[in-house]
């Protein structure tokens, strides 16, 4: 039981360097515009405080977190020239070992984009019932 325990830690520590590493690589001019894009979509939403799919509904709840992320992770890597992607681990790896702060800005601009969706959802039903 400890070992399965150990491994999906171990597993939870690559991801999360394998985000930071993506939020580096999107910044860098050597990637390519479409990659870039979908870097965002990825780590903006491995990030987000809201799921596509609430965790309190049962199995499906945690589907996202195990499934949509890690595949959006992978298939964000691939489009990341390696070179870059090497540097950008490597930068990853560094700055969480020494406690890198959390980016509190990002995280209030994702749910400022989320409450606005919320919004914008709200007022297009509010309307559509109105007619």
């Amino acid at each position: 039981m400890q070992h399965y325990l150990l491994s999906w830690k171990k597993w939870a520590q690559t991801i999360k360097v394998e985000v930071y590493a993506l939020y580096l690589a999107y910044k860098d001019p050597r990637v390519p515009w479409y990659a870039r894009v979908f870097v965002a979509c990825v780590v903006a939403y491995a990030f987000s405080p809201i799921d596509l799919i609430p965790d309190p509904i049962p199995v499906l709840g945690y589907l996202d977190d195990l499934l949509i992320v890690p595949l959006g992770v992978y298939f964000a890597l691939k489009m990341i020239p390696p070179s870059v992607l090497a540097e950008c681990r490597e930068v990853a790896r560094l700055e969480i070992s020494l406690g890198k702060p959390v980016n509190r800005l990002a995280a209030a601009v994702i749910v400022g984009i989320w409450i606005l969706l919320a919004l914008l959802g709200v007022f297009l039903i509010v309307r559509a019932v109105r007619k």
